[in-house]
């Protein structure tokens, strides 16, 4: 018998460790016809059957391209070729959005996958990110000064608040790997014309950012970007413990409000005092403060000159004898 290309082994073995714990579960998988969700596709549907999961393709149309729908109904047909049930979502994607065409349109494909999983009770979605789409993720990250958070990268594994857990088996896997697995499986990938419009920032730096770096540090450029955020991804998980641990002690519920002791973000070292702010605006009042921000709150502990209450995003900061209050707006 012929031996196995290894880049389709090297696909199938990424996803066998992704649905080790998944038996008997429905897995959705993100489908858009590209190699890497193709590749995804094919491997899931074929390791599915050893721990008796049920697999279903899904197929956003974002309806941002003519013919988008035709696209669409072809990865569908392809991925019952391969043995796996399919649905296409059509979604709307608001063309207003504050942060653009790139994160409106994941927004509306992330509501409709979450929509799919929840109609089919489906417990886990497979997305086909890989090493590229992490290396890209993290130098976006660096260009915008986004802090550690964004430098993390795209997280293997995340449980959302309904339960749901979003796996990304490929992030260990090059972009030529997957399509050398179509190849290998004689599979026909849709290459997306907006993966070429520099209009686009992640498409600069794919096609010029990174191959500048790999031409003038020399080649791995990618792979040290990854383990980057894998480091980072381990150490936000070690603060993410000791915060908490730190919240319990520190942390009370004031009128309207939250209240920190200002001795104890005081005593803190800075990295952990910005993180504790940061979670606790974020847990009371849902929104996200910038660095700057932050930093202001903390001056009212470590800085201490009478300054007066602090607007921020959603509630104000205020210090009152020993404990910087924080209430809604």
């Amino acid at each position: 018998m012929p031996s196995l290309d290894p880049a389709v082994a090297a696909v199938r073995l990424a996803v066998r460790t992704a649905l080790a714990t998944s038996t008997g579960e429905h897995v959705v998988v993100a489908l858009s016809g590209g190699a890497d969700s193709l590749a995804l596709t094919a491997a899931t549907a074929f390791e599915a059957a050893k721990v008796d999961a049920t697999v279903t393709a899904a197929v956003v149309d974002h309806g941002l391209q003519p013919g988008s729908d035709a696209v669409a109904q072809r990865a569908a047909e392809q991925a019952r070729s391969l043995g796996a049930d399919a649905r296409v979502l059509t979604v709307q994607v608001d063309a207003q959005h504050p942060d653009g065409l790139e994160a409106a349109a994941r927004d509306a494909r992330y509501a409709a996958l979450r929509d799919c999983a929840q109609q089919l009770g489906a417990t886990v979605v497979l997305l086909g990110h890989t090493l590229d789409d992490q290396a890209e993720t993290v130098l976006l990250g660096l260009s915008r000064g986004s802090g550690s958070t964004s430098l993390q990268g795209m997280a293997p594994e995340r449980v959302d608040a309904d339960g749901i857990r979003w796996l990304r088996p490929m992030l260990g896997l090059r972009r030529v790997t997957t399509r050398a697995c179509c190849t290998a499986s004689d599979l026909s990938p849709w290459d997306d014309p907006h993966n070429t419009e520099p209009r686009f920032a992640r498409v600069r730096v794919r096609e010029r950012v990174l191959p500048v770096l790999e031409s003038e540090l020399g080649p791995g450029i990618a792979e040290a970007l990854a383990r980057t955020a894998e480091q980072l991804r381990e150490d936000a998980e070690a603060f993410e413990e000791m915060i908490h641990e730190t919240i319990e002690d520190i942390v009370e519920h004031a009128e309207a409000g939250i209240s920190v002791s200002v001795a104890a973000l005081a005593a803190n070292p800075a990295a952990l005092r910005n993180r504790i702010i940061r979670l606790v605006v974020d847990s009371e009042f849902g929104v996200s403060l910038s660095r700057t921000q932050t930093l202001e709150v903390a001056r009212l502990a470590t800085d201490w000159s009478g300054q007066g209450p602090i607007d921020l995003p959603g509630c104000t900061a205020a210090r009152t004898g020993g404990r910087i209050v924080f209430a809604a707006r």
